[in-house]
C-alpha cells in the first residue's frame, strides 16, 4: 500500500514538473517576444511584466516540484520521464506562439517521446530505493 501511495505522488509531482517547466517557459518566451534587450535595465524591466512574472513563478514552481521529486524517485527515471516536457514545449511553441517546426524537430521529438515511454514503463526507485 505504501509504495502504491509512493508511485502515485512519484506520478502527480512528475506532471507538475513537466506542466510547470513547459508553461513557464512558453510565459517567459512570450513576455520576451519582440522586446528589445540591449542593456541590463531592458532585462529588469521585463522581469515586471506580468507574462514574465508568471514564467518565472511556474519556473519557481517548477524547480521546487523537481527537487521534491528528486528526493525519492531516481535520477534515471526522473530525467527521461520529465524529457516528455521538450514534447509539450514543441506543442505549445507550435499551437500558441505558432512556431513553425521542421519535420527534423518532429522527429527528435517523437524519439524522446518513445524514450520517455520506454522509461516511464519502469519502476521510478530500484531496489534500494524506499
Amino acid at each position: 500500500m505504501q509504495r502504491t501511495g509512493a508511485h502515485a505522488k512519484t506520478r502527480v509531482f512528475t506532471i507538475i514538473v513537466v506542466l510547470s517547466n513547459a508553461f513557464g517557459n512558453f510565459a517567459l518566451a512570450r513576455g520576451m517576444r519582440g522586446r528589445v534587450t540591449a542593456s541590463a535595465l531592458d532585462y529588469l524591466a521585463a522581469i515586471f511584466t506580468p507574462w514574465v512574472v508568471l514564467g518565472i513563478s511556474l519556473l519557481i514552481l517548477w524547480l521546487l516540484s523537481r527537487m521534491a521529486l528528486m528526493s525519492w524517485a531516481d535520477l534515471s527515471y526522473v530525467l527521461p520521464v520529465t524529457s516528455i516536457g521538450y514534447v509539450a514545449s514543441a506543442l505549445i511553441g507550435r499551437f500558441l506562439l505558432n512556431e513553425q517546426i521542421t519535420a527534423t524537430r518532429w522527429a527528435g521529438t517523437l524519439l524522446v517521446v518513445a524514450g520517455a515511454v520506454l522509461v516511464g514503463r519502469g519502476a521510478p526507485h530500484s531496489k534500494g530505493s524506499l
